[in-house]
């Protein structure tokens, strides 16, 4: 069988293995649609949470910025490994002892107002379509490769897909779904590595190949750096010291913004017990670094193999996966000086070859000229990535419209069947229009989940840290501090990403911070503002005092410390 005939042998059977759990896990309450009825085991909540983690943005675009940027890549790297750990430590388990299905919820209920819980949802909406608008582009560049159409039609189709299993699931149906895809895109991630691996370094550790010699006796690493340097770009090992301000606090803005993500934070209402959380944290925080270990090693991979490949050598003989690339405009090809021999070089204006990063993981081991069937496994890892997370992104938006604005504001007296259906419908609308707005070009995938964590950042992070961690944060200073945040970021993103309409200005960057790195100053932002107005304001009613307490102590102990 040739490489297309086994992508759809993948993709369909895995496909089949998707839908057929979302019919059997589908949600018949409430209670299975948004929490999976609280009775997820840690293991299997574990590898759900890591597949709802690790997007699109993971596995298609991190590996493909890593191969183009180098060391600069790897502050998508540092900032998602890092946030996962500081959400399993300081957050998961207090958010669960408190006991709310989301979100707007926990704050809501915190911050004792309906305003604070209307601003929590209005932010939830927010960050989550961002996010859900790179998971569809993401979806499109699979669907592309994989149907051999443009990435248009590709989207078309994956909002068809998602469409379906997403909304008749809910999250019991699509807890399910996520450990099968946990498994579909790790084996995915990892089995291409391991062979690439081997065929240049002869290890068949990824990790370790990325720091071995290649066959021919040089370190794979001094290699590419020569490649890099002949092409006119950087060494790819090289630091960026002009740019470290931006790097910070991109790094920030993706840790704390994953800390602030309602659709990963969900995921620790689904174990029974608070115990649960910790443990289903610590599953998840080990599936996570299976992929984000071989990353790096992926990256160099695919960037020395495409090198060695296209430079300097005749259109007219590049192998059939250059074409495949070529009809979904995700690759091009512009002969300007008529010679016939692709030059790619740093120089833009000498430059003929034109790729999208994000076709870095998919192409990789047709580069590398593995088996067929290799190439449709990554092409089935691939839609499960960008799948897996768009389902529990559409879930939070669908949660936060029925539950936390029907239900609790719009019609309190609304019935579990009329709020199921408004969860439903409301899937079935942000599906459309997220594949709609991923038609833009917005820039690459992992470029628009920043956004999404960077407006997380500066809205949700400081409003959760201070509802727990300080008892004397009010409504007053929560709310305001939420609004300066999200506002703040998202007018810079629009104003400095002249494709959302704004007048863009590169070079006028504050600081230097690129609007993938902004969120974190909104963050500081927003703690400053909720810190003044919350101590110039009334204090907290004494019992919201007392929760807040006792969210972070086991019931009794604060009695015994006294007691001594």
């Amino acid at each position: 069988m040739d490489a297309q005939i086994w992508t759809y042998v993948m993709v369909g059977v895995t496909f089949a293995i998707y839908i057929g759990i979302a019919i059997w896990a589908r949600a018949g309450s409430t209670k299975e649609f948004y929490v999976a009825g609280g009775g997820v085991s840690p293991l299997a909540n574990g590898m759900a949470t890591a597949a709802d983690w690790m997007s699109a943005a993971s596995f298609l675009s991190m590996a493909g910025l890593i191969s183009f940027m180098g060391y600069g890549g790897a502050q998508y790297l540092l900032g998602w490994t890092g946030g996962y750990v500081l959400l399993a430590l300081l957050l998961a388990p207090y958010l669960r002892k408190f006991g709310k299905f989301t979100v707007p919820d926990f704050i809501g209920d915190r911050y004792y107002s309906k305003q604070a819980r209307l601003v929590a949802l209005i932010c939830a909406l927010f960050v989550s379509f961002t996010y859900v608008v790179g998971q569809m582009k993401g979806v499109g560049v699979a669907f592309s490769r994989f149907l051999g159409v443009d990435f248009d039609t590709g989207i078309f189709i994956g909002i068809g897909i998602v469409f379906f299993y997403a909304v008749l699931g809910g999250m019991k149906g699509i807890t399910y779904t996520q450990v099968a895809q946990y498994c579909v895109l790790i084996f995915a991630f990892t089995v291409p590595a391991i062979f690439i691996s081997i065929q240049m370094t002869g290890n068949p550790i990824p990790q370790l190949g990325f720091g071995s010699k290649t066959l021919d006796g040089a370190y794979l690493l001094d290699t590419l750096n020569q490649l890099s340097v002949d092409l006119g770009f950087a060494e790819y090992t090289a630091v960026n010291n002009s740019n470290k301000v931006n790097m910070f606090f991109i790094v920030a803005a993706l840790m704390c913004g994953t800390a602030g993500l309602p659709h990963v934070i969900v995921r620790f209402f689904t174990v029974p017990k608070v115990k649960d959380a910790r443990m289903s944290a610590g599953w998840a925080l080990l599936f996570i670094a299976i992929l984000y270990t071989t990353a790096p090693a992926v990256a160099a991979f695919a960037r020395t193999n495409l090198i060695n490949t296209v430079s300097e050598q005749p259109y007219a003989e590049m192998p059939q996966w250059f074409s495949n690339w070529e009809e979904t405009g995700l690759l091009g090809f512009e002969d300007k000086n008529g010679d016939g021999i692709i030059q790619y070089v740093a120089d833009a204006e000498t430059n003929e070859l034109s790729i999208n990063n994000d076709i870095m993981v998919l192409a990789n081991p047709e580069i590398a000229n593995l088996p067929d069937w290799v190439v449709a496994l990554v092409v089935a890892g691939g839609l499960a990535a960008a799948l897996s997370t768009a389902a529990g992104l559409l879930l939070v938006i669908s949660t936060s419209i029925s539950h936390d604005l029907l239900k609790k504001y719009l019609k309190p007296n609304i019935s579990e069947k009329g709020e199921l259906r408004a969860a439903r419908i409301s899937i079935a609308v942000a599906v459309v229009g997220a594949g709609l707005a991923g038609l833009a070009d917005l820039g690459f995938v992992a470029q628009v989940v920043a956004f999404a964590f960077g407006l997380a950042a500066s809205s949700f992070f400081p409003a959760i840290v201070l509802g727990i961690f300080d008892k004397r944060m009010n409504r007053e200073g929560a709310i305001a501090g939420m609004v300066v945040g999200i506002v703040f970021t998202a007018t810079y993103i629009w104003y400095f990403k002249p494709v959302l309409g704004g007048p863009g200005t590169p070079n006028g960057y504050w600081f230097g911070i690129s609007p993938e790195g902004i969120g974190t100053l909104g963050m500081i932002f927003n703690m400053a503002v909720a810190l003044i107005v919350s101590r110039t304001t009334a204090q907290p009613p004494k019992d919201i005092q007392e929760l807040t307490e006792s969210i972070r102590f086991p019931r009794g102990a604060k009695e015994a410390v006294e007691a001594h």
